[in-house]
């Protein structure tokens, strides 16, 4: 009970009374206070002594009521330590869900691109093809046909080459006869 790093008050009647002392011994001095009052009590009462009697239970009541706040505070604490986790531990979760379902949505839609870009080479594929065939066909009828005019205007020339050098010839014998 002394000690030294403690703050002690003397009331005018000696006893000795704790300030800022922690719960336990706040008890302790309720004890004293209830002793001495007790001893008091034995005495013959003074007015001066009914008023320190008075005075030492209001500084207990009023210690008793100082513990009570601090109580009250820490467990409000508590309360707001605990209401701050539950928030944050709802926010976490509500950041998880929208991060899971974004994460989903972002899949989904990449999985629709990649379809539609897969389907999409196909049919530029299958219109590659079809374009290729209908030029390759148009090419081979176009040289076809250029290859068929080709071989009549070369037998053509050879007809008329073959007509002209009989006149020719036919000329050259009447001529030379």
């Amino acid at each position: 009970m002394t000690n030294p790093r403690e703050r002690t008050k003397k009331s005018p009647g000696g006893v000795e009374l704790q300030a800022e002392t922690p719960s336990e011994e706040v008890q302790a001095v309720a004890g004293e206070v209830e002793a001495t009052a007790a001893v008091a009590e034995e005495r013959p009462k003074s007015p001066l002594d009914e008023v320190m009697g008075q005075a030492e239970r209001a500084y207990a009541a009023y210690m008793d009521a100082e513990r009570q706040v601090a109580k009250a505070y820490h467990e409000n604490e508590t309360q707001v330590a605990k209401a701050y986790k539950r928030a944050e531990q709802q926010a976490h979760n509500a950041y998880d869900a929208v991060a899971a379902e974004a994460l989903k949505a972002r899949e989904e839609a990449l999985a629709k691109a990649s379809k539609a870009r897969a389907d999409a080479l196909q049919r530029a594929e299958e219109a590659f093809k079809r374009t290729k065939e209908e030029a390759d066909n148009t090419y081979e009828a176009t040289v076809a046909q250029a290859a068929k005019s080709r071989d009549e205007d070369i037998v053509k020339s050879w007809r008329v080459r073959d007509e002209t050098i009989e006149q020719a010839w036919q000329i050259y014998s009447k001529v030379a006869r």
